[in-house]
């Protein structure tokens, strides 16, 4: 009994922490890359609708062997070509940053299965200052470029199984 008032008490006062989280995540869908693809990406919209700027500086998930933060940058030629980004991406306050395809996004290398249109990709997106946000992206593989899915997809940043 007492090990469990502790641990209400415990709860109770991480929970404001968690409330507190001003970033959210909008129209979120992953592809694969073709045909028995061995790659995939994730594409959203990081909303921070607080009045500090926080980072987006990690993602992790369990669809592939790994999962980067990735960028496309252009080289000589003017070939472009993707380049993880170590440092993560900046999200001003009040601002949106766009991971869209041809820019900034989250890599999945090695995917562990095949994507089909409409799976849900379970990803846990960290942040400097949010901490831990989980989401669930479905997979669009008609989806081109600048369509809009707004609404699509669900997150949860930790706070007891709500979602935003």
């Amino acid at each position: 009994m007492k090990r469990t008032l502790i641990a209400a008490i415990a709860a109770t006062l991480a929970m404001p922490a968690f409330a507190e989280s001003e970033i959210a995540i909008q129209d979120p869908y992953a592809r694969a890359a073709g045909m028995n693809a061995m790659a995939g990406a994730a594409f959203f919209q990081i909303v921070n609708t607080g009045d500090e700027d926080d980072r987006l500086v990690g993602a992790k998930s369990t669809v592939a062997k790994r999962t980067e933060l990735h960028t496309h940058i252009e080289g000589e030629g003017g070939v472009m070509r993707m380049v993880e980004v170590e440092e993560g991406f900046p999200v001003a306050a009040g601002e949106t940053h766009s991971l869209q395809r041809g820019g900034d996004h989250v890599m999945f290398m090695g995917l562990n299965g095949a994507w089909e249109q409409g799976d849900l990709i379970e990803l846990t997106l960290i942040f400097e200052k949010a901490g831990e946000m989980n989401v669930e992206i479905p997979v669009d593989l008609e989806r081109q470029p600048n369509m809009g899915n707004m609404g699509a997809g669900k997150m949860n940043n930790g706070n007891m199984g709500a979602t935003n």
